[in-house]
C-alpha cells in the first residue's frame, strides 16, 4: 500500500508556481534585461530629475488635458496618445529619449505611446507605476492650481530613506 501511495504522490501535479517551470539563468537574464531597456521606475525617473542638470531625456504625460490639469510630473511635455501622430516631431527632439507615462498599472495608454513614438523612431522607455506611484511615492507634482505633493504611502514607498532596489 505505500507503494500506491508514493506512486500517487509523485504524480500530483506541481504548486501552481512551479506548474511552469522557471526559464534558464540565460534566458531569464536576457528577459530581465531586456525589460529593464523599456522600462523605468518612478523612483528612478524621479531621482534622475533632481540630480540637477540635463538628465538625458524627456518624460512624456500622454493623458487628456484634465487628466493633466488633475495632476502632472513637473517638467513633462503633455502629449496624449492619440496625437503623437501628428505632434510628437513639433513637441520633442528624436535625439532625446522619451519616459510615457499614463495613469497607473491599469492603465496601458503609457504603452501605446511607447509604441507610437518608437514607430516613429524614438528611443522610449515606460515609466512603471505612471502617475498613480508618482504621487503616491510622495513626489511633487503640478496641477493647474500649482504644486502639490502627498505623504508617501508606505505600502509602496520607504517613508525614511531609500528601498535598496
Amino acid at each position: 500500500m505505500n507503494s500506491t501511495r508514493n506512486t500517487a504522490a509523485a504524480t500530483v501535479a506541481p504548486n501552481p508556481v512551479l506548474r511552469v517551470p522557471p526559464a534558464s539563468p540565460a534566458a531569464a537574464a536576457a528577459y530581465f534585461g531586456a525589460s529593464l531597456a523599456f522600462h523605468a521606475d518612478v523612483s528612478d525617473v524621479a531621482a534622475a530629475l533632481a540630480s540637477g542638470g540635463d538628465p538625458g531625456f524627456v518624460v512624456v504625460d500622454s493623458r487628456s488635458t484634465e487628466s493633466w490639469d488633475q495632476g502632472h510630473v513637473p517638467g513633462a511635455v503633455h502629449l496624449p496618445t492619440a496625437l503623437v501622430p501628428e505632434q510628437a516631431e513639433h513637441l520633442l527632439d528624436r535625439s532625446v529619449p522619451v519616459v510615457t507615462y499614463c495613469w497607473g498599472p491599469g492603465c496601458n495608454g503609457a504603452t501605446r505611446s511607447a509604441l507610437a513614438l518608437a514607430e516613429l523612431g524614438f528611443q522610449v522607455k515606460e515609466m512603471l507605476g505612471g502617475f498613480e506611484y508618482w504621487a503616491r511615492e510622495g513626489f511633487a507634482y503640478e496641477t493647474w492650481e500649482g504644486t502639490r505633493t502627498r505623504e508617501a504611502d508606505p505600502l509602496t514607498a520607504p517613508v525614511d530613506g531609500d528601498c535598496g532596489c
